[in-house]
């Protein structure tokens, strides 16, 4: 959607009325909504329109008929009310904090319902699902993965079901990481119910979100749909477990038509939990044993924004002031020195970053953390407690 139509984030009282009542208008889909808005630009002259207008619009009667009577603004009226009681926020397509990869997508949900940070969906993120009666290889994985992508900096997305999904958010929280929630149910509806504390945490530290009105129940047929927000916001989705035909292959799928990278973790060919990501891996899909395999398939854009990001964060450890982070750092130096770090570095014997820093002089903290972290991304270096770091071969 071109930027000029973009909308400031703060909709009154009456544009969210109107946004409400399109969205509940009964039998007009997300595609036929996003044709009436392309060609009349707002919900409030889509409402001032006759039923011969929206046909010609490309509605159908009965659907130029539902839209026309305003029969929608009695049940926007108690979606309005709702969204105050949950201290929810709304979230359009024409909004500038609506995520600019699901905008991109085939057919991006006309309205978004936001329930905490809703700052984090303009994060770099990655989808981690998976079956909800994961293996302990597979709930392990989706820690493990789960927990250094946070640290790198990555938001994780998923979608707070039992299972995997569960394990991928409560490993990003345990690093004090960003993490999303996209549900199949209303943000105010708590689904499933023994997920109460993650849901709450989530609200706080994280964001729950979900395209489905207030009080929307979480029935079976919404988890497909609410699949492709998760693949249309990431950035990539991994896949740790599931059955051929579950959930996260679906997701998969929606993920490789959407063009976005499809992850998949390798497991025991005698489980059957392990047949959806083994095939997805024979039909192309990377495999993944570690985070820098999905670091590495990122743009390079986004690995350069987790190098700054890194530098912040040891920065912050030690007290040094962040202006010594530069907004990008030059690619070709910092390949050079990252070259020359890891000639330093050795397998079994780790080095600090304070001999480090005294052994590179005339280079900053910044620009040595950001090498390290890009040898870290490429998989050659890793970085043990203490900050101390080693060669991987």
């Amino acid at each position: 959607m071109p930027a000029s139509v973009l909308a400031r984030p703060t909709l009154t009282s009456e544009e969210t009325l109107n946004w409400l009542a399109l969205r509940m208008a009964p039998g007009v889909g997300t595609l036929s909504t996003l044709r009436l808005l392309e060609k009349f630009k707002s919900p409030q002259a889509i409402f001032r329109c006759s039923a011969s207008e929206l046909e010609a619009g490309g509605l159908s009667p009965a659907q130029a008929r539902n839209l026309a009577s305003g029969y929608s603004f009695e049940d926007a009226v108690d979606q309005q009310q709702k969204l105050l009681d949950a201290g929810a926020q709304l979230i359009t397509i024409q909004d500038a904090r609506y995520p600019r990869q699901l905008r991109e997508i085939f057919d991006p949900p006309v309205l978004l319902f936001a329930l905490g940070r809703t700052e984090l969906l303009d994060a770099s993120m990655v989808g981690v699902v998976g079956t909800r009666r994961p293996t302990p290889y597979g709930l392990a994985a989706a820690e493990r993965l789960s927990s250094d992508l946070a640290k790198a900096g990555l938001a994780i997305i998923s979608g707070m079901a039992r299972g995997i999904d569960t394990a991928a958010h409560k490993a990003a929280l345990a690093e004090d990481g960003d993490t999303v929630a996209v549900l199949g149910c209303g943000v105010d509806v708590l689904y499933p119910v023994e997920n109460r504390k993650l849901y709450e945490e989530i609200s706080r530290r994280g964001v729950l979100l979900s395209e489905f009105p207030l009080g929307a129940p979480a029935y079976p047929q919404n988890f497909p749909i609410r699949n492709r927000i998760v693949s249309g916001i990431s950035l990539g989705v991994i896949i740790v477990e599931g059955a051929q035909h579950s959930g996260s292959a679906i997701t998969a799928k929606l993920a490789m038509d959407q063009g976005r990278e499809v992850f998949a973790v390798p497991g025991n060919i005698t489980s059957k939990m392990s047949w959806g990501p083994n095939l997805l891996i024979k039909q192309g899909a990377k495999l993944v044993q570690e985070w820098t395999d999905v670091t590495n398939e990122l743009p390079l854009s986004v690995r350069r924004e987790l190098v700054v990001k890194a530098q912040q964060k040891v920065l912050l450890e030690s007290g040094e002031p962040l202006a010594e982070v530069p907004d990008a750092m030059p690619e070709e130096p910092m390949k050079a020195l990252a070259r020359r770090l890891l000639n330093c570095l050795q397998v079994d014997v780790p080095q600090q970053l304070d001999n480090l820093l005294e052994t590179f002089e005339g280079v900053s903290s910044s620009e040595l953390i950001g090498a390290l972290f890009d040898l870290e991304m490429s998989g050659l270096a890793r970085q043990l407690p203490g900050k101390n770091f080693v060669k991987v071969w």
